[in-house]
């Protein structure tokens, strides 16, 4: 299927690894021109070179709101325009209780993973307003949906800017904008990896009985931003393989 959205003008945050890689890989194979940013530069070069010619890497630290909008505004002038396409995403704040957690903890999750996403659609929407096309795929957690142990800022983070995003769909809609959230449940990823003791026991507790896989999260990603998901807007997607047990 094609997608529609070649030479488009593609930022993703939080892309020289991981989900956000997985997000521009799939952009850049439908033929988007991709920006990514990243704090190691060395691991950022690595990834913007799989991306093929033309996709551009930026160094941005997404812990200041004001980094995280110089990031999109970069991306625009290095790619010639305006972005078309904001992938929204940062790194998870360390783990912690709400016994182990203080109010610092908060501040520093939500200035990552809430008020950078935030500054990064001040950065790109009125523009795409002013074109009438714009997608904004913000890259959150199944935390955001139901509790995570031993993940409180996040899922607080989570949850703010799962708010901020539905309020915005429905304010930007009119104007060819959508707006939408993918809510990734656990996938094989160096965080991941880093906060479990064994990969097997974590998929195990999978109704698909396996880690999710970044590439494969990143082709969801790539249909939201797509010509056919036009009439998608204001959702939370969550791709965790069954994990959720909600009913919404």
């Amino acid at each position: 299927m094609d997608l529609g959205i070649a030479g488009r003008r593609a930022a993703v945050a939080a892309a020289s690894a991981g989900l956000g890689l997985g997000a521009a890989r799939a952009l850049a194979a439908e033929g988007a021109r991709v920006a990514i940013c990243g704090r190691d530069r060395e691991r950022l070069d690595g990834a913007v070179a799989g991306l093929g010619e033309g996709a551009v890497a930026i160094a941005a630290d997404l812990s200041d709101p004001a980094g995280a909008a110089a990031f999109v505004e970069e991306a625009g002038e290095r790619l010639g325009g305006p972005v078309d396409i904001l992938v929204p995403n940062a790194g998870g704040p360390p783990p912690g209780t709400f016994a182990s957690t203080d109010l610092d903890g908060y501040r520093a999750a939500l200035e990552l993973n809430c008020l950078s996403t935030v500054a990064m659609c001040q950065a790109a929407v009125p523009a795409m307003r002013e074109r009438g096309w714009g997608r904004v795929v913000a890259i959150t957690s199944l935390g955001a949906r139901q509790p995570i142990g031993h993940l409180i800022a996040s899922s607080t983070a989570r949850a703010a800017v799962t708010g901020f995003l539905k309020v915005l769909a429905t304010e930007v809609a009119a104007d060819g904008v959508t707006v939408n959230s993918a809510q990734p449940g656990t996938h094989h990823t160096a965080r991941v990896a880093a906060l479990s003791g064994s990969l097997d026991e974590l998929a195990s507790a999978i109704p698909a009985g396996r880690l999710g896989d970044p590439d494969d999260f990143g082709a969801v990603v790539a249909f939201l931003c797509s010509e056919q998901a036009g009439f998608v807007t204001g959702v939370g997607l969550h791709i965790d393989g069954g994990a959720h047990a909600g009913l919404q």
